[in-house]
Formats: structure tokens, C-alpha cells, sequence
């Protein structure tokens, strides 16, 4: 679409893994934003009525533990069995409340050791969290190397270590099956954007698997079954959450533009997404734009989606891909100095409010 602004890179200051254990501390959510009960859902089957052993996993391991805030007594057993520190989620939740200290157990990030006793952890969790804690937010819309810098800024690990776990295969995801030779291109829009705690101890894969599990999680908690049916997989529904990440500043217009998009494609139009070219040209500045470069990130020449997102969708993105509005918008341009577009159904009209955007000083 035609041009439109784009917010520079964020100025923010920018666990050892045991086996498949890793995921569930993702699950275990983010410390600041955590429901009170939503990891009891996620994995209450690890409960099994409250007497479900934990994994079977060497005792004596050294594992970060993030405990949600608002979690319940319930949660917070679910999430130590699961990650082995407990050896039952039942056994643990009936000690938390023979000790009467299910309002005592406080949220956070924990280094913890699997297998131990339920009274030294119920004393660590009584005592709080650690507090020396790292603390990061990813923003929604940044690119892969974007977080990257992030990352690397807020911890003590460098970027070429951050690259080098993202491209090793110690951090996975089944949100696409990766190629035999990984490269970060791979990994856009698979890290979620969120604020997450670590410990300073954490290294590049177990903070990398963390942001790439939070993503399954997100991406799970979606209903596809409308783009399903319409012929797009879930991979494809990230493609275009990170369009609309990208081309949205009023958070009303989500679905509206996830709405052109899949009309365009489904007229088998170009889809003429400015975002997609800057991307291709490594830059976010709208000067740049150079409609004519050959990549198959550039939607002015090449149809269909782009190969991969472009940047990292948060969940009102997904879900506006997932869910959008039923209109016949076909086209839209920036038209206020909000970020807010105008929509139209035809190239008449939407030339016209191009015009209009230039004469308001919204367009160059």
C-alpha cells in the first residue's frame, strides 16, 4: 500500500535446558502478566486429579522456574511437578495447604534443583524470587535481529551467541518444520514479543527456546479454524499477523487490513505491501522504499505472501489474522497523523484518497 511511516528500532537497553522439560517453563507464562489459573489449563492434565507424578528426570539439576503472578496454589504445583523440581503436583499441592501457605507463594523467576524436598521449596518460594533477575521487553513489530540486539543489550550474552543457538537446532518450535541449515531468516516472527524474567545465569538457547515456546503458546490459543478452511496453514496466519504488525498503529484496524490482505489474495492481486519492501531492503526507513528490487519479500512484484513473516506479530495481530472483518476493501492509505487509513473498494477511490493524503501533508 502506499507508503506509511515506520517507528525506528527500539532504543530499549538491550536454564539449562532439560530435554522436553524446557517447553513447560514457557508455559509457565511471564512473570509480570501471568493468569491466575490459565497454566492449570494448559497443563492440568499434568495434575491427573492431583496425584500425577512429575517427568522423569536426573535429581540434583539446577532449572529456572517462573512462577506467574496470580498463579494458584494449584498452578504452581503443576508447574514444579512438570519440570521435575517436585516429584508430584498433588503431593506438593497438599503440602502447600496442610502448611496453610497457599497465599504465601510468591510470583517470579526461580533457580531451583529437580527433585527437591516439598519444604525447601516451599521455603524458597516463600522467600521470594531471585533478585537479581533479568528483566527484558521485546516489542511487538521488531525483526528477528531486532531482538536479537534486545536480548543481547539487557544480558550478558552477545549477539553472536544469540545467533549462533538460534541456528544451531538447540532451539526449536513446531510452528515449521526448519531447514537442515538454519539461518535467522528462519526464525522471523517466531519469538514472541512480550516482557520476560531471566535469571543472569540463563543462556542464549534456554532464553531464545523460552520466547520460541511462548510463540507456539500464543499461536495455540488462537482459533484458525476460519483461515484454515479458507485454504491458509497456520505458518501462513503468521505471515500475515506480521503484515498487519507492521502496516497497524490503531489497534482498530487490525482486522480491517488483515481483511484487504486476504481479499487481495483471494482477487489474486499483488498485495503491494510497503512494510514487506522495506524489509526487503534491510531498512525501516520509508525514504528508502524502492518498489522495483528484486526480492520475494517485495508484494509489488512477486504475488502471494512473503516466504516468511517480517516481524514478530503480538497476539492482537494473530488474532486479527485469524478472525478479520468481512469487508471489500481492496485498497488503503495512510491518511492521519494518527496512523489511521482510509479504505476503498476500488483504484478510483483509493487514488483519490491518495491525493488527499498529500494535500493534508500525510503523504509525501
Amino acid at each position: 500500500m502506499t507508503l506509511e511511516p515506520v517507528p525506528p528500532p527500539s532504543g530499549l537497553s538491550r536454564l539449562g535446558r532439560v530435554g522436553a522439560v524446557v517447553a513447560v517453563v514457557v508455559l509457565a507464562g511471564i512473570a509480570v502478566v501471568g493468569g491466575a489459573s490459565f497454566l492449570g489449563q494448559q497443563v492440568g492434565g499434568a495434575l491427573n486429579n492431583g496425584t500425577s507424578d512429575g517427568p522423569d528426570v536426573e535429581p540434583g539439576i539446577e532449572v529456572e522456574v517462573v512462577i506467574p503472578a496470580g498463579a494458584s496454589a494449584q498452578d504452581i504445583s503443576a508447574i514444579l511437578a512438570a519440570q521435575g523440581v517436585v516429584d508430584s503436583a498433588g503431593r506438593f499441592e497438599t503440602a502447600v495447604r496442610t502448611a496453610g501457605a497457599a497465599g504465601e507463594l510468591r510470583a517470579g523467576t526461580y533457580v531451583l534443583v529437580t527433585g527437591m524436598d516439598s519444604e525447601a521449596v516451599l521455603d524458597a518460594l516463600r522467600s521470594g524470587p531471585i533478585a537479581s533477575a533479568v528483566r527484558v521487553t521485546i516489542r511487538e513489530g521488531l525483526r528477528v535481529g531486532e531482538i536479537i540486539s534486545d536480548l543481547s543489550s539487557a544480558t550478558d550474552i552477545s549477539e553472536e551467541d544469540f545467533i549462533a543457538a538460534l541456528e544451531s537446532g538447540d532451539v526449536t518450535t513446531g510452528l515449521r518444520e526448519m531447514p537442515e541449515s538454519t539461518t535467522m531468516d528462519d526464525w522471523e516472527g517466531l519469538l514472541f514479543p512480550d516482557t520476560y524474567e531471566f535469571t543472569p545465569s540463563a543462556s542464549a538457547d534456554s532464553i531464545l527456546q523460552r520466547l520460541a515456546s511462548t510463540m507456539e503458546q500464543r499461536v495455540s490459543g488462537v482459533d484458525w479454524t476460519d483461515l484454515e478452511e479458507a485454504g491458509f496453514d497456520r505458518y501462513e496466519g503468521i505471515v500475515i499477523a506480521s503484515l498487519v504488525e507492521s502496516e497497524v498503529r490503531v489497534a482498530e484496524e487490525r482486522p480491517v487490513v488483515a481483511s484487504v490482505i486476504l481479499n487481495r489474495l483471494n482477487e489474486e492481486m499483488l498485495l503491494q505491501i510497503d512494510a514487506t519492501v522495506l524489509y526487503a531492503l534491510e531498512t525501516r526507513a520509508p525514504e528508502d522504499f524502492d518498489p522495483d528490487i528484486d526480492s520475494p519479500y517485495n508484494t509489488y512484484r512477486f504475488p502471494g505472501l512473503p516466504p516468511t513473516p517480517i516481524a514478530a506479530p503480538g497476539l492482537a495481530a494473530l488474532e486479527a489474522a485469524a478472525d478479520p472483518d468481512e469487508t471489500d476493501f481492496l485498497f488503503y492509505v495512510l491518511s492521519a497523523p494518527d496512523g489511521s487509513h482510509t479504505f476503498t473498494t476500488n483504484l478510483d477511490d483509493h487514488n483519490a484518497a491518495v491525493q488527499q493524503a498529500r494535500e493534508d501533508g500525510i503523504l509525501p
